[in-house]
């Protein structure tokens, strides 16, 4: 018979087990569920790993094609290789990588094979040692150049490349006999794996970084001016319907956290712009796109979206102050801050549709009126009161919605200048409702005008009539 110790310890093995297969039960339900989550929220995700895996399938073909492999030899995984580092989800972030890394590619290896032939001319003595101070050398300038701003943000991969190919084609060509037929043979297969990557890029399901710049920055402004129209729906409620309003009104409290996305999109914003630049002229978007106005653009947002946060966290704050003077300032403060979200709204449908804005300079207009308002009533109210305490969380808001009144202002000029400078559509949208208004208006709410003007000339001309008749008798 077992003893009871052995039974006990069979029994925890056993559930040892099984709570270590439900552990990865539920681990691989969570990938198959979170798989999912990303392939519906974005299937061109889906088409880009597809897209990789033909590039990859079709380089790999001068590896397995032996007539292709005689005249490459292991030099074809070069190909997959670029594949591999290249290939990237957007065009333009695409085409950067690509080009940084073929131009890259041909000056270090010219110039590694010229380091090479002179080092060469010093001997069998002095040719390590030349070779190894050209690699120093051009070590040591190529990461110093990559600190400066631009070469940083635009061209940083291409010195990285530059600095490994040099090194790889000096140092390997101490070895090698024949040194320009393993350059050559790099070089080619490195250019047909970035020629595989660019082309199924541009021509296989493309993404634009450029589009996605676009309107990623017109959803910001939408985001903004959801915010707005909802702290007024939130800040300015009842205190008594506080509770009942917060079980029901979800929707503007998710629009209250909508400004986040906006904080942290700069290094976003920053990337889009770059990948952006590489891109090719396509659809509405033409090469050399004004792309710095959209990165004046999202600066701007950001701002303006952290003086929502200061809102947001007055807004949740225990010391709500005067109830009173909230009141005061209630209608003044809501006119500001829905004629703001309006006029973010139409910028933000501006871009979305690149036609020029309608009506976002007279939003703008009227909230820097209320402005203009409100600041009196402030300093009016600020003489008056003597509990000063009272009045600070409120006029808090108050100034911090006038700063968001004066960037939307600039936001509105930046978006002008940008219609202007690629020629947005303009919309006439008064031409077709004011025809019918105005005939409607002649016609049902002044007819006897009408009429009397009609009357008028019918009797101008029966009377010239008669005067020509009368005439005409005495003549005869």
């Amino acid at each position: 018979m077992a003893s009871p110790n052995t039974n006990q310890e069979k029994s925890g093995v056993v559930g040892r087990v099984l709570a270590l297969s439900k552990v990865l039960k539920k681990k691989v339900l969570g990938i198959c569920r979170l798989t999912k989550e990303i392939a519906q929220d974005d299937p061109r995700k889906v088409i880009h790993s597809l897209k990789v895996g033909l590039a990859i399938s079709l380089v790999s073909l001068f590896y397995y094609y032996q007539p292709l492999y005689e005249n490459f030899g292991l030099s074809a995984m070069w190909a997959v290789m670029t594949v591999v580092v290249v290939f990237e989800y957007t065009v333009g972030a695409t085409l950067g990588k690509g080009l940084n890394r073929t131009i890259a590619t041909l000056a270090a290896g010219a110039l590694g094979v010229g380091a090479h032939y002179l080092a060469s001319l010093s001997g069998a003595t002095g040719e390590p040692i030349l070779i190894g101070a050209f690699v120093f050398v051009q070590a040591a300038i190529a990461s110093f150049i990559r600190f400066f701003p631009k070469v940083k943000a635009r061209y940083d991969y291409g010195m990285l490349i530059f600095i490994l190919t040099f090194s790889l084609i000096s140092v390997s060509g101490f070895r090698e006999v024949e040194v320009l037929e393993m350059a050559h043979k790099r070089l080619s297969t490195i250019f047909i794996g970035g020629s595989a990557c660019v082309m199924i890029s541009i021509f296989v399901c493309p993404v634009w970084a450029g589009e996605e710049f676009h309107y990623s920055i017109a959803h910001k402004l939408e985001i903004l001016g959801d915010f707005l129209e909802a702290f007024v729906h939130e800040y300015f409620k009842p205190q008594e319907g506080e509770s009942e309003d917060s079980k029901g009104d979800s929707k503007d409290k998710s629009f209250l956290e909508g400004y986040k996305k906006v904080l942290n999109s700069k290094s976003i914003d920053d990337s889009l712009a770059n990948f952006a630049k590489w891109e090719p002229g396509h659809g509405k978007f033409r090469f050399r796109h004004p792309w710095d106005l959209y990165l004046k653009i999202g600066a701007l947002s950001r701002q303006c979206a952290y003086r929502m946060e200061a809102i947001d966290a007055n807004f949740n704050s225990d010391i709500k102050g005067s109830q009173e003077f909230r009141s005061t300032i209630q209608e003044l403060c809501s006119e500001m801050s829905l004629e703001s979200s309006k006029a973010f709204k139409e910028l933000g449908s501006s871009i979305r549709t690149m036609t020029r804005p309608s009506s976002s300079d007279t939003h703008v207009a009227n909230a820097k009126s209320a402005v203009k308002s409100l600041k009196s009533l402030l300093q009016s109210c600020s003489r008056k009161e003597t509990d000063l305490l009272s009045l600070i969380p409120a006029a808090t808001v108050a100034s911090l919605l006038i700063d968001i009144v004066e960037i939307t202002d600039k936001i509105a000029d930046s978006v002008n200048d940008l219609a202007t400078l690629t020629g947005f559509e303009v919309v006439d949208t008064d031409k077709s409702p004011k025809v019918p208004s105005q005939s409607s208006h002649c016609e049902c709410d002044e007819p006897v005008s009408k009429t009397d003007h009609l009357q008028v000339v019918i009797l101008i001309e029966e009377s010239a009539l008669a005067v020509s008749d009368s005439e005409k008798s005495n003549v005869v």
